[in-house]
């Protein structure tokens, strides 16, 4: 992650103080800095996909 980059851009460009910089989640600052939107949100099919691939297994305490 480019904490750099985010911090120049949270703290200069959107003018934010250092506590609300990092009182954002990434997703929040992602937002303000408009970039959101470039991934698809996972759908069903592909929440399904996953669980047959990785499905949850009882661990038992060794």
């Amino acid at each position: 992650m480019d904490w750099r980059g985010l911090m120049q851009a949270g703290l200069c460009g959107l003018r934010l103080t250092p506590a609300q910089f990092w009182a954002l989640t990434p997703v929040e600052l992602q937002m303000m800095l408009g970039l959101s939107g470039s991934a698809a949100p996972m759908l069903r099919a592909r929440l399904d996909d996953l669980l047959a691939a990785f499905p949850d297994e009882d661990v038992k305490d060794g």
